[in-house]
């Protein structure tokens, strides 16, 4: 363990001490959110984005030492694991050179190399490798026996030299050093291409033009590039290789082969096995180290373009979430359409849904006066305040419509906003918005989530997948379960980071605050509703299964306003109110009065109210 604290104290350049505090922390089951607020003086003022890349490479660490100690007890199983061999694998800092290191004792299925061994050919390979002066013919005559190959004889010469050359390719190709150094060379070298496949250049693989006849250094493909290459060959319409460049590719001996022939000690001067040896390291480039070696770097390509794209997801998503709200205000939401026309919804300043309409503007109907006047009657009824408008199909008809209602209401002094509808269609058949308006259609259900997402966006967002809200590109594309995953942490972090009025919050707001689940939100919402409002944070333990870790790690995010306590409205924890009553008492003041407040928010809001 002091190993994997060591290192990634040397990554996140932080002191061991502090990862090794965090590290403690995070195994009895405390969350990022409450760690980077409540236990900064424990890990040195860690933040969030410390924490969050250390959880993750100490899960990545954690697997490759399990993988460690998966490959030495396989190897000492097979009685192969020299002393040089453990040290190597002990000292194999990443999942890759592991593997490497384990090719050669890999079980696996019997390969031409296993057969040829049986045959007695073994010999013969490391003969011709150790006195390249050896005549090939005259050596393999040796160990030919007559016997077909299916009954593990040697019929002919051919054979006996094929079997040999099968036993050195797999020798060369599972050295672990050598595929280290070809890798490296493909990686700062190499050429990713794609050409189209033949028959694939119709109309509906247009979108993919741009790449029929493309190529660039691996190093340097941009992500949203490598992850339209490979949707491409998902598709079966683009044909992706990595190699050295049509040049070099052409060359004889290939730079690779070169490089096998070199780390083995294999030198063309003219003896009787040299050409032989020659065509040995070229069967091995082609048939073992190309393309193994080809797939596994591509795949590292696809991997760091994901990791990236989903990156862009979490910044664009974050950005989403904390955008600021409208607040406690009157708010008409439109889902704009055309044929099966605008779906309006207006919410009342808490976000109750308070009136529907369905109007029909734009074609086929063109009903423009009638929906004007449907408008005018539910802003005036309402006394409407903010129009949100969704931007999908027919967003700016429907702008111009809002527009002329704007001119047609000028005492109103309406203000219209163009807002995402991204997900609102998701949201409108999940099984959260059939319990809450189970008597409204689903088309409705919309314009109400594009309504309350004006007045708080992240109380609103929160209710739908992250996935579904369209905050990025190839989400198809990229690895879900780290897409979920890090887009989970990004919504965590957001709803931290503002808190949550446990008396108002909905279960999937309250389900994302640190330390709480789905089931113990659900709970809280059922006791609130059974018991009334909370009157302190501390009544939150009366709640089923919410037991005092629980507490500890979510109270200081979940807020109750106008309660016994003033500090619950507060992002201070319960376990440091003695210490703010002990400061207050220093200075001789005193906690503002829970009445007073109440009396000032009210005097507040009649003050709103009149203006």
């Amino acid at each position: 363990m002091q190993k994997i604290v060591s290192l990634i104290a040397a990554e996140l350049s932080v002191q061991p001490r502090q990862v090794a505090a965090a590290v403690e922390l995070l195994d009895e089951g405390a969350t990022v959110p409450f760690i980077a607020r409540y236990r900064k003086e424990v890990t040195g003022n860690l933040d969030d984005t410390h924490l969050r890349n250390l959880e993750e490479r100490l899960l990545y660490l954690r697997e490759m030492e399990e993988r460690r100690a998966t490959i030495l007890a396989s190897i000492e199983e097979q009685g192969k694991l020299t002393p040089e061999l453990r040290a190597a694998v002990e000292g194999a800092e990443t999942k890759q050179v592991l593997e490497d290191l384990y090719l050669p004792y890999k079980p696996k299925r019997r390969t031409r190399a296993q057969l040829a061994r049986e045959c007695g050919l073994e010999p013969l390979a490391l003969a011709l490798l150790a006195d390249p002066s050896l005549d090939p013919q005259a050596e393999a005559a040796k160990y030919v026996n007559g016997n077909p190959t299916a009954d593990g004889g040697v019929p002919d010469v051919k054979a006996a030299l094929d079997g040999a050359r099968d036993i050195l390719s797999e020798q060369f190709g599972e050295t672990a050093e050598l595929l280290g150094k070809v890798r490296e060379h493909l990686w700062n070298n190499g050429l990713v291409t794609s050409s189209v496949m033949e028959g694939k250049e119709g109309a509906e693989e247009e979108k993919f033009r741009d790449y029929y006849e493309y190529s660039e250094t691996i190093r340097t493909i941009p992500s949203h590039r490598a992850l339209a290459l490979f949707r491409g060959r998902n598709a079966g319409v683009l044909m992706v290789k990595l190699g050295l460049g049509e040049e070099q590719d052409a060359m004889v001996p290939h730079p690779c082969e070169g490089m096998i022939a070199r780390h083995v000690g294999i030198q063309n001067q003219n003896r009787p096995a040299d050409k032989w040896l020659a065509d040995v390291c070229r069967w091995c480039w082609r048939v073992k180290v190309q393309p193994h070696l080809e797939t596994e770097l591509l795949t590292q390509l696809r991997e760091t373009a994901e990791g990236e794209a989903i990156k862009v997801f979490g910044r664009n998503l974050h950005e989403l979430l904390l955008a600021a709200p409208a607040g406690p205000k009157s708010v008409m939401g439109i889902d704009p359409g055309i044929r099966t026309g605008c779906k309006v919804a207006v919410v009342d300043a808490t976000g109750k849904l308070i009136d529907t309409a369905t109007i029909y503007p734009h074609e086929p109907r063109r009903d423009w006066n009638g929906s004007l006047a449907t408008l005018a009657r539910m802003a005036k009824q309402h006394n409407v305040m903010l129009v949100s408008i969704g931007n999908g199909t027919a967003s700016r008809e429907t702008d111009k419509l809002v527009l002329d209602l704007m001119k047609a209401l000028p005492e109103a002094k309406l203000t219209k906003i163009v807002v995402s509808e991204a997900g609102a269609s998701v949201y409108s058949a999940s099984e959260l918005a059939a319990k809450e308006f189970p008597d409204l259609d689903v088309s409705i259900r919309g314009a109400v989530s594009i309504a309350r997402r004006l007045q708080d966006p992240l109380a609103e967002l929160v209710k739908i997948d992250p996935k579904s809200i369209g905050v990025g590109q190839y989400q198809h594309d990229v690895n879900q379960r780290e897409l979920a995953r890090a887009l989970d942490a990004v919504v965590e972090d957001c709803v931290n980071a503002v808190g949550v009025d446990v008396n108002t919050a909905s279960a999937p707001l309250l389900a994302r605050v640190s330390g709480l689940n789905t089931v113990l939100a659900r709970n809280i919402v059922e006791y609130r509703d059974a018991n009334g409002a909370f009157p302190n944070r501390a009544a939150l333990k009366k709640v089923p299964r919410l037991g005092d870790k629980t507490f500890e790690q979510a109270a200081g995010f979940l807020r109750v306003n106008d309660g016994d306590n003033p500090l619950d409205r507060s992002s201070v924890h319960p376990e440091a109110y003695p210490v703010v009553k002990r400061i207050l008492d220093q200075i001789k003041k005193g906690l503002p009065s829970s009445s007073r407040t109440r009396t000032r928010r009210s005097r507040l809001a009649r003050s709103s109210r009149s203006r």
